[in-house]
């Protein structure tokens, strides 16, 4: 099997007929109950019974999908296709990546953030309430450091592509092309 990547992780079984099987609690779940795994930060793999494949993306972006269709989206259309337009081009790569280290920053301003109020609040973490409140109070100003973040990032995403192409420049200018007449055979 291509998933038991650890033995701390949560195996989840997909049979033909859609079922989910935890091994671990030895029952049928839920997408929701996966997504509670999700929320509770567990560990888990969701694989295919029959041959092992590993479906566990399959699974979170079933999850993503439900989220989308139900109350307030997090990407509008037109997100949705930049992303989609991504697929199979060159940066395909690179854009993932820079997703993905954007998510993480914004992981970490929240968890400082959630970290400089534990004052406030008895030691205690902010709950989803307490952020909501939070949110409603400064959420002008977030709004505006994340815009700020943003064009930042993409200044420096403007400039490194600057740079490749420069020093793709360099590079070719370097080797004697001798052009080829299309006449001669």
């Amino acid at each position: 099997m291509t998933s038991a990547k650890n033995s701390a992780e949560r195996l989840i079984k997909k049979y033909p007929n859609r079922r989910l099987y935890d091994t671990q609690t030895s029952s049928y779940i839920t997408l929701t109950d996966v997504k509670q795994l999700v929320l509770d930060n567990e560990e888990f793999a969701v694989v295919d019974a029959k041959n092992g494949d590993d479906l566990t993306r399959s699974i979170l972006l079933q999850i993503i999908l439900e989220e989308e269709s139900h109350g307030a989206p997090m990407f509008s259309s037109a997100a949705l296709s930049q992303i989609i337009r991504y697929y199979g081009h060159a940066m395909q790569g690179m854009m993932g990546s820079y997703l993905e280290k954007n998510i993480q920053a914004f992981i970490d301003i929240q968890n400082k953030l959630a970290e400089n109020s534990k004052g406030f609040y008895e030691g205690k973490p902010f709950s989803p309430e307490m952020w909501t409140q939070f949110m409603n109070v400064q959420g002008p100003m977030m709004q505006g450091m994340m815009s700020n973040y943003i064009e930042q990032s993409k200044s420096l995403f403007i400039q490194m592509q600057e740079q490749m192409q420069s020093q793709t420049k360099n590079m070719f200018g370097t080797f004697p092309f001798v052009p080829t007449d299309p006449g001669k055979k």
